[in-house]
């Protein structure tokens, strides 16, 4: 197979839709992303948005713990700046549409009622969830930001980037955004992981079946895109009639991709923090790190009150995708022993099934995972947000350089036991 440029992963804005064979290549492979970047990271990306996103910041002295920041620790904070920065663009495109409106959240515009309407068929307060969750993401951005440059390093501003263009429909703002959440394709497999006894650190080739396996295929929409997509749906006493089975399709679409965007941060915080060298810094992410579970821990919850339909997307706008959402409630149990072939996906099984863990010798427990750096660390969660489709439409071939070099960074970090 030919390789993929950077335009390939739909930073020009016209690229066709990736296909599945394309989006598990071996061209995303972590050895190929870093043979590419080696060798043409520093002079594009420098010209473009300025040497101080990818200098190599000095070390700085902590007031607390009277310890430094190791360049390992300063390449750890400064890659979850970023990363909090994509992920509070995103929550906040959810919450100007489906959130609760008020002054707390940037960008408040009025929401859309009819998408609000649909998003209450899975939970009667998701408006409220949203609005919370968007709030903690700003928060982290924010709190990494002030954190990096009170030690005397530099943080990440990703705001040149924000060229993709946003959802028109009733209650957007209609910013330029730096993520995509009209051509997703979400890999429900992080349900099965977590209702399975099967570890994907510790067990290699562990099968773990999709939740809505359709999702997973094409590319799908998250939220209304224009008003063609709100069209024929009504706010009443019961939405599940009201609501257009599309609109009830975007918005279940989007409780999966909650959950999806919140489990990479569960692995990710936990994965990185064992390369920590300065015990603030580990303090940061083991206390940023368990939010980031909470949230996937109501998300998941939620996402499995989806009703059972099928829609396929050919209204104005509409990629062509078919997704089908059925009756998790009914879906495949607990088994005794608990599922070698990750094939449970009852609903409310939202505790984390005990697991092998280091070695079997050691009776299974319950644990998050993955965290390891292969399955769970920054480029590999980075390769996660690609594959899902949200840098989509992306203008600037200089972010994804920026970012995987930020993530490089970050999972070659080393705790140093001398400074420790």
């Amino acid at each position: 197979m030919k390789k993929r440029t950077l335009a390939a992963v739909g930073l020009s804005g016209a690229a066709p839709p990736a296909t599945n064979e394309e989006r598990n290549s071996n061209e995303h492979s972590v050895g190929n992303r870093r043979s590419f970047l080696k060798n043409t990271l520093v002079a594009g990306a420098a010209a473009t948005v300025g040497a101080g996103i990818l200098t190599s910041a000095p070390f700085a002295f902590g007031e607390d713990d009277g310890g430094a920041l190791t360049k390992g620790d300063i390449a750890i904070l400064r890659f979850l700046n970023a990363l909090e920065q994509i992920e509070a663009d995103l929550w906040i495109q959810y919450s100007e549409l489906g959130g609760i409106q008020d002054n707390e959240v940037s960008g408040a515009n009025g929401g859309n009622p009819l998408y609000t309407a649909a998003l209450t068929i899975l939970d009667g307060d998701m408006a409220q969830y949203i609005h919370d969750n968007t709030d903690d993401e700003i928060s982290h951005a924010a709190f990494l930001k002030a954190f990096l440059e009170s030690r005397g390093a530099e943080a990440v501003d990703l705001s040149p980037f924000a060229t993709i263009p946003g959802s028109t429909a009733t209650g957007s703002s209609g910013k330029t955004r730096l993520t995509n959440l009209m051509n997703l394709t979400v890999d429900t497999s992080f349900w099965s992981r977590y209702r399975c006894i099967t570890n994907p650190d510790f067990d290699p080739g562990a099968k773990f079946a999709q939740a809505v396996p359709s999702l997973n295929v094409g590319q799908h929409t998250a939220i209304p895109r224009t008003d063609a997509d709100t069209a024929g749906s009504s706010v009443s006493n019961d939405n599940t009639t009201s609501i257009t089975k599309h609109l009830q399709a975007i918005a279940f679409t989007a409780g999966f991709h909650f959950a999806f965007i919140e489990q990479g941060g569960t692995s990710l915080y936990p994965t990185l923090a064992q390369k920590v060298t300065n015990l603030e810094v580990l303090r940061v992410l083991l206390s940023i790190g368990p939010s980031e579970t909470m949230h996937f821990q109501t998300w998941q919850d939620k996402a499995g009150n989806a009703l059972p339909l099928t829609d396929v997307d050919n209204g104005p706008g509409g990629t062509g995708a078919t997704v089908t959402f059925t009756t998790l409630a009914n879906a495949q149990g607990e088994t005794n022993p608990e599922s070698l072939n990750g094939d449970t996906l009852q609903a409310n099984l939202i505790m984390p099934e005990p697991t092998h863990f280091l070695n079997k010798k050691f009776p299974p427990v319950a644990i998050i995972r993955p965290t390891s750096t292969k399955n769970s660390g920054a480029v590999a969660s980075l390769q996660g947000f690609v594959d899902d489709g949200l840098f989509i439409g992306q203008k600037n071939p200089e972010f994804l350089r920026v970012m995987f070099r930020l993530a490089e960074e970050a999972d070659e970090a080393r705790r140093d036991h001398r400074a420790a």
